[in-house]
């Protein structure tokens, strides 16, 4: 059967390792997972109780751009976080972020245009950028700059700039006035920027701004998954200018037709659920202790400075020239699963490795022991 060329996008190779784990658990061996974004506690319980209590209620479509009390309670997010009184008109509730990628990426661009991205980065910018027949320009940045990219950087050719912060895999975070620099660059150059802020709350001491603060054009994504532990519950947010709304509000009604409602339920009342947010932010706190305690110890020593989000990314060119193999190496021989750099930057990951530290700080604990003694011995 035919095949479009566009659909023929990479692996997300975290998807594999998930999947060789679960192999592993399936054989009867216990795995230590440092390989996936995905906090490893429920939905707050105020999300869930009130989910029980609709299920006795019609749950239908709702209007394409989510309850309306719910972009209310996103708009209030806003103003608690960083003090900005947001229009919840503005405010489109997506499946996911992914689907939020999609109706930004739907609204921004016409097939063939560029946008560039950092580099090390999230990898399905990459892929559906390419499903949508627009071209990713990868900004290759340093270590001393954070893993964030520069406004010299940024290429003259492309029509849209994606910006991440705290990135994934790196976990660094950008200053205020690094991204009034970076928008500024890019309305110079007449590109449409998209924010991605999904952890947003995961926060240790370096605070975090929205790009909202330095600029009302453009597209700011973030999520219910990683803060307020909904992953599989797919249900994220855009913010978009006022010009944009019916734009995006049309292509939802088509693609998406709605969010998930029952999701938007849980969601509303996850919005105050600040108490089980902030527990699960200190036990990953205590994971990053560790791990920055014992990483450098094993031999990863050379590691980006995890400022937000719950990821290590180190550079293991000592090690190896081959993450993908020492990865394959540390799961097998150790039990413990964590992800090659190839997902996150195609040209140089081939030397590096993400760590997860959003498990259980047991978990984290004995993944530590595993990998210390998996080094020891190699």
């Amino acid at each position: 059967m035919r095949q479009s060329r566009r659909g023929q996008v990479d692996p997300f190779i975290v998807m594999d390792v998930m999947e060789a784990a679960r192999k592993a658990e399936a054989e009867g061996r216990r795995i230590i997972h440092m390989e996936v974004g995905q906090p490893s506690t429920p939905a707050p319980q105020g999300a869930c109780r009130a989910l029980a209590a609709a299920l006795d209620r019609p749950l239908g479509y709702t209007v394409a751009l989510g309850l309306p009390e719910l972009r209310r309670g996103i708009a209030g997010l806003y103003k608690r976080w960083y003090g900005l009184d947001l229009d919840p008109r503005r405010v489109v509730v997506t499946p996911g972020s992914s689907g939020a990628f999609i109706l930004a990426f739907s609204a921004l661009f016409d097939a063939g245009e560029r946008v560039a991205l950092g580099e090390p980065g999230y990898p399905s910018y990459r892929q559906i950028l390419r499903a949508m027949s627009l071209t990713p320009v990868g900004i290759p940045t340093r270590a001393e700059d954070r893993y964030q990219p520069r406004p010299g950087d940024i290429p003259a050719d492309a029509q849209g700039l994606i910006l991440a912060s705290p990135g994934n895999p790196s976990g660094t975070v950008l200053r205020r006035e690094e991204l009034a620099a970076l928008c500024a660059r890019a309305a110079e150059l007449g590109m449409a920027v998209i924010s991605d802020e999904i952890y947003h709350g995961l926060d240790y001491g370096a605070g975090f701004h929205s790009a909202l603060e330095v600029t009302d054009k453009v597209f700011v994504i973030n999520s219910f998954s990683k803060y307020f532990s909904m992953t599989g519950w797919r249900v994220g947010w855009m913010v978009v200018p006022d010009s944009m709304i019916r734009t995006v509000e049309r292509i939802a009604q088509n693609m998406f037709i709605c969010p998930p409602h029952a999701s938007q339920v849980a969601a509303l009342a996850a919005l105050d659920c600040v108490d089980e947010a902030e527990a699960n932010l200190a036990v990953y706190a205590e994971n990053r202790r560790l791990m920055l305690e014992r990483l450098p110890q094993m031999g990863f020593d050379r590691i980006a400075p995890p400022e937000g989000a719950f990821y290590i990314y180190a550079d293991v060119s000592d090690l190896t020239t081959d993450s993908l193999g020492l990865a394959a190496e540390i799961l097998e021989k150790a039990g413990v699963a964590v992800t090659p750099g190839l997902d996150f930057d195609p040209r140089r990951g081939a030397r590096t490795l993400r760590f997860s530290y959003a498990a259980s700080t047991a978990e984290i604990a004995e993944g530590l022991d595993r990998l210390a003694t998996f080094m020891a011995a190699r």
